[in-house]
C-alpha cells in the first residue's frame, strides 16, 4: 500500500493542504454526505486522467464537478432553465445532481466528450470548506467520482477509500477523513436539458420531493438521447460476492434486511436497519462486510419499491448485475 498521507483531523490547515495538492495536480479524497469522491482540479486534464487510471474508468464515462453554491453555475454550465435554478435553490447544498448543457470551461476530459455536465453543491461541511479554499485558490473547482474503483462498491469511511484504491495513490495524494456517510448512496441525478426534469439516477431526493418544487413528466414519454452520467452502467456498485433481491438464503450466506425481519437459520446477518434511512447507510458497508466475511452471497430484503427504497433498489438491483453466478 502506499504513503499517502490520511488527514484524518479536517482543521483549517488540512484543508488548505489539501486544496494546494489539487492545486498542484494531485488527488484528494474527500467525504460528502452522499459517499466519498476521488477529487481533481476540473480545469487540469492531466490530474483528471489520474482520476480515471486510478479507478480504472473508462474515459468516455463522465465526473460530476463539484461546486461550492449556486452561484457558480453559469461558470460551469451555459444553458440554465428556470426549473434548475428552482431545484438548485432547494436541495443545494444537497445529495443532488443537475444535468446541465456545459460552458467553454468544461472540457472533453470531464465530460466524456459530450456537451453536458454534471453540477453538485455537497452539504457535508468538510466537502464544502475544500471546495471553497480551491475555488479561492485556483478559478477552478473539484472534478469527483465515488473514490473506488470502477464498478465496485462506493466508499462510505476514509478506510473505504484506503482499501480499495491505496495501491494507486501517490504519496503526493491526499485522504480527508470526515467519518462515515450521512447518507451512504450516491446523490440523485437530474436531467435538465429539457424542456423539464428528468431524474436519471434515484438518490435521497425523492420523485415525491421534486415535485413539490417541478413537474415530473412520464419518463417513458421522453425520446430524447440518454445521456451518460455517473452510474449509468447496468452493472456498478457490486461486491465481489453475489447480490440477490428478496428470495431466501442459505446457510452460510449472508442477509439484509429491516430489524423486524426474521433471519433464516444458519445465514449470517449483516445488518439489522431499522429504518429506510439507516438501510441506505449500511447498504455499502453490508455488502463489503460479506466479502471481509468471505460469504459467497448476500440476500437482501426491501419492503417497498418506492419513495427512498427506489435509491435502495436501484442500488441492488445494477450490484446484482455485477456478479457472473447471478
Amino acid at each position: 500500500m502506499s504513503n499517502s498521507p490520511f488527514l484524518s483531523n479536517c482543521t483549517e490547515d488540512t484543508i488548505r493542504e489539501a486544496s494546494a495538492a489539487l492545486k498542484a495536480g494531485h488527488l484528494v479524497a474527500f467525504p460528502t454526505e452522499t459517499v466519498y469522491g476521488l477529487g481533481a482540479d476540473a480545469r487540469n486534464p492531466d490530474a483528471v486522467k489520474r482520476i480515471y487510471e486510478v479507478k480504472g474508468r473508462p474515459t468516455d464515462h463522465p465526473l460530476i464537478v463539484h461546486i461550492s453554491s449556486i452561484n457558480q453555475i453559469e461558470k460551469w454550465a451555459s444553458e440554465i432553465p428556470d426549473y434548475a435554478i428552482s431545484l438548485a435553490r432547494v436541495f443545494w447544498p444537497g445529495p443532488m445532481t443537475l444535468i446541465l448543457k456545459r460552458s467553454e470551461i468544461a472540457g472533453d476530459f470531464i465530460t466524456g466528450g459530450q456537451d453536458t455536465l454534471g453540477l453538485r453543491v455537497p452539504s457535508n461541511p468538510i466537502a464544502l470548506a475544500l471546495i471553497q479554499e480551491f475555488e479561492k485558490i485556483s478559478d477552478s473547482a473539484i472534478a469527483a467520482p465515488s473514490a473506488n474503483r470502477f464498478g465496485q462498491v462506493s466508499p462510505t469511511s476514509m478506510k473505504d477509500v484506503e482499501e480499495e484504491l491505496g495501491l494507486y495513490l501517490s504519496t503526493y495524494d491526499k485522504i480527508l477523513d470526515g467519518g462515515n456517510s450521512n447518507i451512504g448512496i450516491e446523490s440523485t441525478i437530474i436531467d435538465c436539458t429539457r424542456d423539464y426534469p428528468k431524474v436519471l439516477r434515484h438518490g435521497f431526493v425523492t420523485p415525491e420531493d421534486l415535485c413539490g418544487v417541478v413537474v415530473l413528466k412520464d419518463e417513458s414519454s421522453s425520446d430524447v438521447k440518454q445521456i451518460k452520467f455517473s452510474g449509468s452502467f447496468s452493472s456498478h456498485y457490486a461486491p465481489k460476492c453475489s447480490v440477490f433481491l428478496g428470495g431466501n438464503p442459505k446457510p452460510g450466506e449472508g442477509f439484509l434486511a429491516l430489524s423486524d425481519v426474521d433471519t433464516p437459520n444458519g445465514v449470517h446477518r449483516i445488518s439489522t436497519p431499522t429504518n429506510v434511512h439507516e438501510f441506505m447507510r449500511v447498504l455499502y458497508a453490508s455488502f463489503r462486510r460479506a466479502d471481509h466475511l468471505g460469504l459467497p452471497a448476500i440476500w437482501v430484503q426491501i419492503p417497498s419499491e418506492s419513495g427512498l427504497w427506489l435509491a435502495v433498489l436501484d442500488r441492488i438491483s445494477k450490484a446484482s448485475c455485477g456478479n457472473s453466478n447471478v
